[in-house]
């Protein structure tokens, strides 16, 4: 006891550093009643629509398949997972990750969210110590300016950034050091530490480093001489850096290449994104909402006082001309990133942000709260020469934000008097001598800058709605169930599909292998390959949510999960937690697995194996249509050798046509239907009675989107997945010979495309046929993980090659009968290797590109670091003896 209440007593002040910003937000969280302090929870945005998906993914990698970390089957169709993992999941507090399984999993999210507050304000409290800037407690009121930010309240919901805020403090104490005492490795070890944790951060903390370094050497009288060796031992300490961490930067840098990098921009203009004053707007209280997320001004907002003692430093003489000036340079600089393309592209790595703009604004944050520590000293003097500018300046920003306040969706009137408010205030503190009461003083200090950071972050955070507890508790706790009794019953390599969807990750929330993913390194093939057979893809997201009977066979879609639709007391039927994204008739053909009260398991019978023997015409075939339908069928054939020129896909016509409140027309498909009367209803609706029990699938194009009409099945509302841009693939029928089916277009314009409105009908015999071929040597596999398959093939024609559903990638590798054999890849998708008639073995095993050569260059790197230092010290140590 007597050792805690010395620790207590001795390290006070850092502890309030940590709990001050962990009691504002918890407390926050409680009056929001984020799980566990009620029904809501912390998920939002992408918190909960990907990132919550990959710490569960990143549970179930630590705790049951360490593998993969590497490679996963879960992402897509299966993709490379160390970009996954360097971008999102490397920060060490994720380890919290592993006490909340399941539905708990947004509680640890919190808790997370809650320790990065905390720690940020425990590291710029470090650094203020560490530096002398400041002492005593006045210097909570700079750690919790820090903590909360606006551009952490902003990010909040991107928990995989938060790390940087208490990592960059300990970075810079490593530049000071370099500049102040020529000693490197506090900045090596702590660079090294971020490029590791996030790379995408480190890589806007490296810009600043620079910026960092030239206020310093302007600061300190060092000569030029001096000051240029300095600056190359930065330079060297920040490649040394960079070695340290190519066992994770190497691999990264490769995915990258193939997935993110091919986005960077080539054509940059030299312009301003928007009028650079809009900037003023984010210096007020709550100066956050919805809109600001995909597109707005940067987060810079750390208080008035704050801001008014940054503004101060640039007046303030008992700082020396070159360091103000390069300081004034230097915020130039980083405020023209904020307007300006070119530099706005730098500092973002050469592409544009995909929502979350400015995500560089931390760094003038830090800026601006390390020149006011500068400025509000003990021995801080302020004159009315000064009082009065200062005044003016905040005066004119306001009046010129009520002028224009209807160029900022995010202040109202009573924010403009809070923010009013705070700046009076934060003049007559300034104005005040401290040496009358120097407690009173600091104490004072300390209250308003921590009620100005709560009033912001509570103001901006109730503009932010939030996912339920439950919706995300209910449905994870029933995909787990789900998924957990088909592994149970199937121990075997297989994908499974669902006709519902949460998240595209929820092959990673519940850790199988399906055809969904959502992530910022998703390979371009697979998009481009997605929307090529009708399913809903994107540059950063593909969705299997619209298989036909050809596709589902094809990727081995071997077991679909259904939801079934609750019913109340009163008999009526009510929407299910598991909200559904497809319609899938087809799946009246196949048994059911398993089922419960909210959902049903299909076993699909003419899923391929992941790798089966096919024809080598499929190395020949070259898109040449546009047409799903086409394709899927152009790819099924050569596969299977198929001779006929006939297409699996027979078009089929509408029995009859009804149009309300539009023009008639004998052509659907490309007409554009206009309504007569604005006022009524118009809606275009097709039928038609299928005269076979074969499968009939509906195809639209991408300008049909739930914006242009709402659509319905049997007068049922059509579930769709709203976003694709290409043509997808409806199942409308199956098993329903001589039932009338009506396909409804309800138009919400004025105008309405029917784009690539056709009706299919699937050949189910000719399909059976030419699936019995393919399924007749497949790979017999006898182990499997993500990273390696093994197996047996019996091969039983000529000018065959062993075709897999993996997507191809170089990291994949191959052997046959114990040699290695040269993977190809074919349809501009998936890996294949020739091979000969006969019975085989066949492995197949991952290894990330690039690793091997990252890991040679981050050990050499650091034994010869280490080395290199042991000989100094015992250079030292004799020249002294």
């Amino acid at each position: 006891m007597d050792f805690i209440k010395r620790f207590i007593r001795q390290n006070w002040i850092m502890l309030c550093a940590f709990i001050i910003p962990v009691a504002l937000m918890g407390g926050y969280f409680a009056y929001r009643s984020m799980a566990p302090f009620g029904s809501s929870s912390i998920l939002t945005v992408d918190l909960g629509q990907q990132y919550i998906d990959f710490y569960s993914y990143f549970r179930s990698t630590v705790l049951s398949h360490p593998d993969t970390f590497f490679y996963s089957f879960s992402k897509d169709l299966g993709g490379d997972m160390v970009g996954i993992f360097s971008y999102y999941l490397m920060s060490p507090l994720n380890l919290i990750i592993l006490f909340f399984p399941g539905k708990t999993l947004s509680v640890g999210v919190l808790v997370i969210t809650l320790m990065k507050y905390g720690l940020a304000g425990y590291s710029f409290a470090w650094l203020l110590q560490k530096t002398k800037l400041q002492a005593g407690f006045r210097i909570l009121a700079f750690s919790t300016s820090y903590a909360m930010m606006g551009w952490i309240i902003a990010n909040q919901l991107n928990v995989i950034w938060l790390d940087v805020l208490y990592l960059l403090p300990p970075v810079i104490w490593g530049l000071i050091k370099l500049v102040n005492e020529n000693k490197p490795w506090v900045y090596i070890i702590w660079f090294s530490i971020l490029l590791v944790i996030n790379y995408y951060m480190a890589w806007m903390v490296a810009i600043f480093t620079i910026l960092f370094m030239i206020w310093q050497l302007n600061d300190r009288s060092l000569g030029f001489k001096t000051s240029f060796k300095r600056f190359l031992k930065y330079i060297g300490s920040s490649v040394l850096s960079v070695l340290f961490a190519c066992a994770l930067l190497l691999p990264t840098l490769y995915a990258l290449m193939q997935s993110k990098g091919t986005y960077t921009e080539t054509a940059v203009k030299f312009k301003f994104e928007y009028f650079p004053f809009k900037m003023l707007g984010k210096l007020i209280t709550g100066s956050f909402n919805f809109k600001e997320m995909p597109s707005g001004q940067p987060n810079i907002f750390v208080g008035m006082l704050m801001l008014m003692a940054f503004l101060l430093y640039f007046v303030d003489r008992r700082f020396h001309w070159r360091p103000r000036l390069a300081s004034f340079a230097i915020t130039l600089f980083i405020l023209l990133s904020f307007c300006l393309q070119p530099l706005d592209l730098l500092w973002h790595a050469g592409q544009f942000p995909v929502w979350y703009p400015y995500r560089f604004s931390f760094v003038f944050s830090f800026w601006v709260l390390w020149m006011a520590a500068h400025v509000l000293t003990p021995n801080f003097r302020i004159g009315w020469k000064k009082v009065i500018p200062l005044a003016i300046i905040i005066i004119a920003i306001h009046i010129y934000l009520k002028l224009n306040m209807s160029s900022f969706s995010y202040i109202t009137d009573s924010q403009l008097l809070i923010s009013i408010g705070f700046s009076f205030v934060g003049i007559v503190w300034l104005c005040i001598p401290r040496y009358y009461s120097p407690f009173l003083y600091d104490g004072l200090f300390v209250m308003l800058a921590t009620f100005e950071m709560a009033t912001n972050a509570y103001t901006s955070l109730n503009n932010i709605s939030y996912v339920s507890q439950s919706d995300f508790g209910d449905y994870t706790t029933e995909l787990d169930k789900a998924v957990n009794k088909i592994k149970k019953s199937d121990s075997g390599f297989y994908r499974i599909g669902k006709t519902f969807m949460r998240t595209k990750d929820d092959t990673m929330q519940a850790d199988y292998d399906g055809g969904s993913h959502f992530g910022s390194t998703l390979e371009p093939s697979i998009p481009s390959f997605y929307g090529s057979i009708g399913e809903p893809d994107g540059d950063g997201f593909v969705a299997y949510t619209n298989g036909t009977q050809v596709t589902d066979s094809l990727l081995g879609m071997k077991y679909f999960m259904t939801a079934r639709p609750t019913t109340s007391i009163l008999g009526q039927t009510t929407s299910s937690i598991l909200p559904a994204t497809s319609n899938k008739p087809d799946l009246n053909r196949e048994n059911i697995k398993s089922e419960d009260s909210l959902t049903q398991t299909y076993r699909n019978k003419n899923a391929l194996s992941i790798a089966f023997a096919a024809s080598d015409k499929i190395k020949s075939l070259k898109s040449n249509t546009s047409d799903p339908v086409a394709w899927q069928s152009k790819i099924y054939q050569a596969l299977a050798g198929d001779k006929s020129n006939k297409s699996l896909f027979e078009v089929q016509n509408f029995d009859h046509v009804t149009f309300n409140n539009v023009q008639t027309s004998k052509k659907i498909t490309g007409t554009v239907f206009s309504k007569q009367n604005l006022l009524e209803p118009a809606y275009v609706k097709l039928t038609f009675v299928p005269k076979t029990n074969e499968s009939y699938y509906l195809t639209f194009g991408a300008n049909l989107t739930s914006d242009v009409a709402s659509y319905y099945l049997n007068g049922k509302k059509l579930t769709q997945y709203p976003t694709f841009r290409n043509t997808v693939i409806i199942n409308v029928a199956s098993k329903q010979k001589g039932k009338p089916v009506t396909i409804t277009f309800k138009m919400k314009q004025q105008t309405m495309w029917l784009q690539n409105v056709s009706l299919y009908k699937l050949d189910q015999s000719h399909f059976d046929k030419l699936k019995t071929t393919l399924k007749s040597s497949p790979l017999k596999i006898n182990y499997h993980s993500n990273t390696k398959i093994t197996g047996t093939i019996d091969v039983k024609k000529q000018h065959q090659l062993l075709m897999t559903t993996i997507p191809y990638s170089k990291g994949w590798h191959v052997k046959v009968d114990g040699k290695n054999v040269k993977t190809t890849k074919v349809i501009n998708t998936f890996l294949s290797v020739p091979i000969s008639k006969g019975h085989h073995k066949v492995e197949l095993y991952y290894r990330s590109p690039w690793l091997i050569a990252g890991i040679i260059v981050s050990v050499v790197s650091i034994g010869s670091a280490i080395i290199f230092t042991l000989y100094q010290h015992k250079r030292r140590t004799k020249n002294r003896g």
